[in-house]
């Protein structure tokens, strides 16, 4: 069984002067389980960004769920909960509505915390229902099997909305990013009435688009069929963030394929986790 321990420290903080600094940073809780693979991008991502990751199980969560409470934000990482048996992430999205939907409330109602789910963790948050209204409990839209019938794994593109004010995405709407994708069940879904509700309150946060830049519906630049193009939302605060893509993949920018071409542009993907630490800093 996994418990809570030391995070993984920043490497470009060097000797005692890290333990010290790190006990004023803020304090990220990677949520872990059976199956989630990509958590240690995901504490290297928010540990550079200049934030505090620890991990910590769902069941020592189980057993003192309060412990939620200790953190300013909240992250689910990718992967394969529990095996994606019965559908991606519902699992662990029935554990977290089932042994800890108070707490959870809890949490998202302070203004002080964040809550990202990538890929699997995007997955989980939907069916939590965190997604896209903050309704524990009642799933709205879903995340369904890619039109392409099996895994999609490569670097795409994408343009972050400029109407979206998520604090994730301060001062990044319009810029077009490339980030990585790798699922099986990455298609956006939900009925009309739902839809034109997350467009009107500007809940979309990012979308697929082509070579051209275009948004589009069109594979494999959309690499799923997801209605309207959409990779990624928030709730109506904007503090709680999903997306399918992975941009804790692009921290450093010689983890893109291509870093030699970027003309000195920094990697795609850190600023969203700089300002989430950012956020909650001054929150």
């Amino acid at each position: 069984m996994l418990v809570l321990h030391e995070p993984h420290p920043n490497p470009l903080l060097k000797g005692e002067g890290n333990r010290h600094i790190m006990k004023s940073k803020p304090k990220i809780l990677i949520l872990k389980t059976d199956g989630i693979n990509c958590d240690e991008e995901l504490s290297f991502a928010f540990s550079l960004a200049g934030g505090q990751p620890e991990y910590l199980h769902i069941n020592e969560l189980r057993k003192k769920p309060s412990r939620l409470l200790d953190y300013q934000i909240l992250a689910l990482a990718g992967g394969f909960s529990y095996g994606d048996d019965i559908a991606s992430g519902k699992i662990l999205a029935a554990e977290m509505t089932s042994f800890f939907s108070d707490t959870i409330q809890k949490f998202i109602q302070r203004k002080d915390t964040l809550t990202i789910g990538i890929c699997n963790g995007f997955q989980v948050l939907v069916r939590t229902g965190l997604l896209p209204f903050a309704k524990v409990g009642s799933m709205d839209v879903t995340l369904a099997n890619n039109n392409s019938g099996h895994l999609e794994c490569r670097w795409i593109k994408l343009e972050i909305e400029t109407n979206n004010t998520s604090p994730f995405l301060s001062n990044l709407g319009g810029k077009q990013v490339s980030y990585q994708v790798a699922h099986g069940e990455g298609r956006f879904f939900t009925d009309e009435k739902t839809l034109k509700k997350v467009e009107d309150e500007n809940l979309v946060s990012l979308r697929y688009v082509d070579d051209k830049g275009k948004v589009t519906q069109s594979y494999p630049a959309n690499p799923n069929g997801s209605l309207n193009s959409i990779a990624g939302i928030t709730d109506p605060t904007g503090r709680i963030f999903g997306l399918m893509p992975h941009p804790e993949r692009f921290v450093l920018k010689e983890q893109h394929p291509n870093w030699r071409r970027l003309n000195g542009e920094g990697p795609h993907g850190l600023p969203i986790f700089q300002n989430a630490v950012k956020y909650v800093k001054q929150a």
